[in-house]
């Protein structure tokens, strides 16, 4: 008889801290939303680092303090949250980067909050979340800003270089359509100033040339949306980084590719990706690509 296959599920790695309880929160939405169990990962080497502020907030002695503690508190809420939803809780003796990571390979979606116990508050992304990120075999969701604002019903992707952007743009019209959200694919564009002319007849050639090519690259990605999702295209002079964060501030959530590299262990994050996930206003899923 042939195996049978356990169901892909929803990994959020927890700590304890605030953030990670916002990304159960989010992922615990999106179970429901896609009809997947969630499993909860604590990655109990986070203690040799934060094991004296964890006892803290918990109130009990540091030598009381157990991983059960984080991932049975996790799992409460999030029941609490969506009683339909299936909850697992696992520890793991291990590093939460290289856990989390091996999590991905059999999960669904990925989870992560923007920082863990004892990081400074504000714009910065901790370090375990910027390397799963980085290195994630499934797509990562990376939970930004307060938790939950009212939906904005609006679902963005940046449309970069070809072949980076297919898989972000199927995994957003896919969002998109769960959620009853429009799909917003934002394409950047720049003139480069050595294409910049003093001549009155010639002024604005290049920028409509780039904005041309620009709106191109848009419809290109978006020949694969299916029927049935709103789809809005936008084309805007500035950088990428800067676009997509502003665009971010009224999403639900903003999609980005990556592009993997053979020579390299899991996925190279650009400095496009990487300043959207320092700074963007809304949670940023990173989809792998192959390149």
């Amino acid at each position: 008889m042939p195996r049978e296959t356990m169901p892909r599920t929803i990994v959020v790695g927890v700590d304890g801290s605030e953030p990670a309880l916002r990304a159960v929160d989010w992922a615990a939405d999106e179970a429901a939303r896609r009809g997947l169990p969630l499993r909860l990962v604590y990655a109990s080497l986070w203690e040799r680092y934060e094991g004296a502020q964890l006892a803290e907030d918990l109130g009990k002695p540091s030598e009381q303090v157990r991983a059960e503690d984080v991932v049975a508190s996790a799992a409460r809420r999030a029941s609490a949250r969506r009683p339909e939803v299936a909850v697992s809780t696992d520890v793991q003796p291990e590093e939460p980067e290289y856990a989390l990571v091996r999590e991905s390979r059999s999960a669904s979606l990925l989870v992560t909050g923007t920082r863990g116990r004892g990081g400074l508050a504000g714009a910065v992304l901790g370090s375990v979340s910027l390397l799963v990120a980085g290195h994630a075999h499934c797509p990562v969701v990376v939970v930004r800003g307060d938790a939950p604002p009212a939906p904005h019903h609006r679902v963005v992707v940046g449309v970069g270089e070809e072949p980076a952007t297919s898989a972000a743009v199927r995994f957003a019209a896919e969002e998109a359509r769960r959620r009853g959200a429009e799909l917003e694919a934002v394409r950047a564009w720049r003139c480069p100033a050595h294409q910049t002319t003093d001549h009155p007849l010639l002024a604005g050639e290049p920028a409509r040339l780039h904005e041309q090519q620009a709106a191109e690259a848009l419809e290109k990605a978006l020949q694969e949306v299916p029927d049935g999702v709103a789809v809005r295209r936008r084309t805007v002079e500035g950088q990428p980084r800067t676009v997509l964060v502003e665009a971010s501030r009224d999403a639900d959530l903003l999609v980005l590719g990556a592009r993997r590299r053979q020579r390299h262990f899991g996925l190279q994050l650009g400095r496009i990706a990487h300043g959207v996930l320092h700074h963007s206003a809304c949670p940023v899923v990173i989809v792998p690509e192959q390149a």
